[in-house]
């Protein structure tokens, strides 16, 4: 498997992949198989933390190839921008699901996997015949996750469902309604990542409760539960309580003023927490009038007068630079930084060497261990480049693997070779 490398990285960030991966400790799923039957963006992304932690993830694909393979531009066709991170630490197997031997295929390596991942709805994996039922029948122990829209015991089920429907399903869109705006959506793909995100936690959970118990066992994780009970951490608010004691919804993260604030020569974003950061931030304005306003004596009086407190301190930040504004903010402790571009995010990052395509950036793994670090092991692939091989570990013989290339079941660029 070939390698990704590059010697610059950032100060302070984790190091791209190099030769000296060999040399590190293993991550903490070192040893896990993950069989991913997953596609777009939640699924990817959950195996895409599997296998920095270093699980190995067998990947299958249509012949079309997963979408996110075509999600924007990049290097050549196939290859995004966005799959050149998501699909990293994966092996991807060409492999048509709806000829028989193509599931006869995916069970046998189901068979040697300790992780089952799709987000097949119910009915597609009915069919096809991989639903857990099948794949237990093979692997006892197996951590088996589907992860879909909506619950498998609704009449929903079925039903489609993208970042999209899942964001106004779960009231996302309505929060811009409450600042004034008529309904909208995040522009991130919010319920897809935090969905993506769940999924990863489940199977780690479940594959910890095999460790003690030798147990597997059935994970459904549905978007829209996921995105309801993100939304209502801090927008339950005043009506979790039976009877509810205000209207649903966090007053100080609704106000349309809480953004970042314009200097005179940028954006930054500052955030006065206390009565001692507002006091600061009126008296270097000239505000003695606000010193003792009411408005900012308590935690409560702060967050129900969000509106007019963060106006009086955008207009105070606007007469100043930049620079001003933050080294203020240093010296009196509170809360800010300078508002930052997609660009300049993409700059930071580390560059690397990609086999196929040349150089790309590197999203680094977030999470960093002391003992068994995450780490970028292979580059993400072409569509079925892996699956050869990935049949050949699993027994297949260059007589079965010809039939199963010839038949047009395996398929992708070593079975075109």
């Amino acid at each position: 498997m070939n390698a990704v490398s590059s010697p610059s990285n950032q100060p302070g960030e984790p190091e791209p992949p190099s030769q000296r991966d060999a040399l590190l400790p293993v991550g903490p799923l070192h040893g896990v198989r993950v069989l991913d039957l997953t596609s777009v963006i939640m699924g990817p992304l959950a195996t895409q933390v599997l296998g920095d932690l270093g699980a190995e993830v067998i990947s299958i694909e249509d012949r079309a190839g997963d979408t996110n393979r075509s999600m924007g531009p990049g290097p050549q066709t196939g290859m995004s921008g966005v799959s050149l991170n998501l699909l990293r630490n994966k092996q991807s197997v060409g492999l048509d699901l709806k000829h028989p031997d193509g599931r006869a295929v995916f069970l046998r390596l189901a068979a040697e996997s300790d992780v089952v991942v799709t987000n097949l709805r119910p009915g597609p994996l009915g069919r096809l015949g991989l639903a857990y039922e099948d794949v237990r029948a093979v692997r006892p122990d197996v951590v088996f996750c589907q992860a879909h829209g909506f619950p498998s015991d609704t009449e929903q089920a079925n039903d489609p469902a993208y970042d999209d429907i899942i964001q106004s399903a779960s009231g996302v869109g309505e929060l811009f309604s409450r600042q004034g705006h008529a309904p909208n959506l995040l522009p991130t793909l919010v319920a897809d990542k935090v969905s993506g995100l769940t999924i990863a936690s489940s199977i780690m959970a479940a594959l910890f409760h095999r460790s003690r118990t030798g147990e597997g066992q059935h994970i459904e994780v549905p978007m829209i539960d996921v995105m309801r009970s993100f939304m209502l951490v801090e927008h339950g608010a005043g009506a979790i309580p039976e009877p509810p004691l205000d209207i649903a919804g966090y007053r100080r993260i609704l106000t349309p003023e809480r953004r970042p604030q314009p200097t005179l020569d940028g954006w930054v974003n500052v955030l006065p927490y206390t009565d001692a950061h507002y006091r600061s931030i009126f008296r270097s304005g000239g505000r003695e009038d606000l010193l003792d306003d009411p408005r900012i004596a308590t935690r409560e009086s702060r967050v129900a007068n969000s509106d007019g407190l963060y106006r009086e301190v955008a207009a105070i930040l606007g007469t100043r630079t930049t620079e001003d504004c933050l080294a203020f903010c240093v010296a009196e402790g509170i809360p800010a930084t300078r508002a930052a571009t997609l660009e300049e995010l993409i700059d930071a990052l580390p560059l690397a060497d990609h086999p196929i395509v040349g150089q790309y950036r590197v999203i680094p793994h977030p999470v960093r261990y002391s003992v068994t670090p995450a780490s970028i092991r292979s580059a993400s692939g072409t569509v079925g480049q892996h699956g050869r091989a990935v049949l050949a570990a699993a027994g297949y013989d260059d007589a079965q693997l010809a039939a199963l290339e010839e038949s047009g079941v395996l398929f992708g660029s070593e079975a075109s070779e």
